[in-house]
């Protein structure tokens, strides 16, 4: 039998008033009083109900960490149920609208917005950082030449930890300041080198007279031109994009920069942990399953089979719906209007938007999407501006890092001063055999 659980509200008016669990467990007849702090009930506090002195005590059993709450955090708050994003108590909406992506990526790092003063000098110091060693290059010619681009940038961010040993000083703050303003400010650099890669085209060191954005666009399109000038409805988009994908709570990138970094190990080996893990094709590779899906169903009049197919579980609707956003995901309208102003200056309309616009409509009134509470989320869009922009699918991922770092290294910054952090070891339920005698090699068979 397991232990019986309910909710005691010993809530009172005065300076005392405390929350608590009162746990029954069946098998002892103990009753035992948890702490409530903020929602939450300590994991160490479950250890105290045993069975008998020499028992380990209780351990929660949650696979995937769906109900776990492994840190504090004052980065992003995200309400599922209600649709909401905040990065810093301010709404995705206001920033995405007003805001550039250096600016929040302050935000995130520093916790308030910048001044003018503050975010001109914010701005020069990630500027004059783009550049990267020359060896950096020579290590980007290893690759192969049909190398996932996502994969060189995994092995480009850890590689930079030998560019700057003295990136393990994390108790030092100007040390991580300036491992923080290296990281936003090469990542781009890394991700069009790895896209130039590919293509076979030589490399194009930045241009510290563009923004972020726009020294991105050159870092991947420039050609024989003497200079790049993006198109600032392009700058703009991408830089609505980077300010969607800066931090979304502890998802998995996220919570693995966190675990890697809870050894204490160099600011690039733990955000290179956080390029590993949106390496996934359940991470940062859902927009390109959504643009998959899109070339599959191909015109609008065969959307209502395919639903139908999902309807009976025989597809799969890519794009909708969400482990946290059981509403809306307040990300996909912001990037429904950037895809509309990135189709405008590419010139040619792209005839998968207007499916997936199609798909959008009849599943947002088809009473089975309504009540699987399935809602277009910003994987949705983000595909066809990649598309549009003339990127690989194979550079969906990469492009999602660059935006994530900033939150990334927020997230980081947080740990490695929080002091109740210590490193990461979740426990298990062994489920294996015990106790078995070795057998000799001439006797197993």
């Amino acid at each position: 039998m397991g232990a019986e659980t309910q909710t005691t509200d010993s809530r009172t008016d005065g300076a005392g008033a405390r929350d608590t669990l009162s746990v029954t467990d069946n098998r002892t007849g103990r009753t035992y009083e948890l702490p409530i702090v903020d929602g939450t009930v300590r994991g160490l506090d479950l250890r105290q109900i045993k069975v008998s002195d020499d028992d380990f005590g209780l351990m929660s059993y949650d696979p995937g960490y769906a109900n776990v709450a492994s840190c504090r955090s004052a980065v992003t708050y995200l309400d599922g149920e209600a649709g909401i994003l905040q990065y810093r108590g301010y709404p995705i909406e206001q920033l995405a609208e007003r805001s550039t992506y250096l600016e929040v990526a302050y935000l995130l790092i520093h916790g308030e917005l910048p001044t003018t003063v503050q975010l001109e000098e914010w701005r020069h110091e990630i500027t004059i950082h783009t550049f990267v060693h020359e060896n950096v290059k020579d290590f980007m010619q290893g690759f192969w030449h049909d190398a996932h681009p996502m994969g060189m940038l995994l092995g480009s961010v850890g590689a930079l930890s030998t560019f700057y040993p003295d990136a393990n000083e994390i108790g030092d703050p100007e040390n991580r300041y300036m491992q923080t303003i290296r990281l936003i400010a090469k990542m781009p650099t890394l991700a069009a080198f790895a896209f130039r890669h590919i293509k076979g085209q030589p490399y194009v060191y930045p241009d510290n007279d563009l923004n972020y954005a726009g020294n991105f666009l050159s870092l991947m399109y420039k050609m024989t031109e003497l200079k790049y000038e993006p198109d600032p409805r392009l700058e703009r988009a991408l830089d609505v994009l980077f300010i969607l994908h800066a931090d979304h709570e502890q998802n998995c990138s996220t919570s693995a920069v966190r675990g890697v970094g809870s050894s204490r190990v160099d600011p690039y080996s733990a955000v290179a942990a956080g390029v590993a893990a949106l390496y996934g094709p359940l991470h940062g590779g859902a927009n390109e399953a959504v643009l998959r899906m899109l070339k599959r169903i191909e015109r609008k009049e065969n959307i209502p089979d395919f639903l139908k197919g999902v309807e009976e579980g025989k597809e799969r609707l890519m794009g909708f719906g969400h482990r946290v956003y059981k509403n809306f995901d307040p990300r996909a309208t912001i990037i429904k209007a950037a895809a509309e102003d990135v189709f405008e200056v590419t010139g040619a309309r792209n005839p998968l938007l207007d499916v997936a616009l199609e798909l959008e409509k009849i599943a947002l009134g088809d009473e089975y999407f309504i009540a699987h509470k399935l809602y277009p989320n910003v994987d949705f869009y983000s595909g066809l501006i990649y598309e549009a922009l003339g990127l690989p699918v194979e550079m969906f991922p990469v492009m999602f890092a660059i935006g994530r770092t900033s939150g990334w290294i927020a997230n980081w910054l947080e740990q490695v001063q929080d002091p109740e952090q210590r490193i990461a070891r979740p426990r298990q339920i062994y489920t294996g055999d015990r106790d078995r005698e070795y057998v000799a090699i001439e006797q197993r068979g």
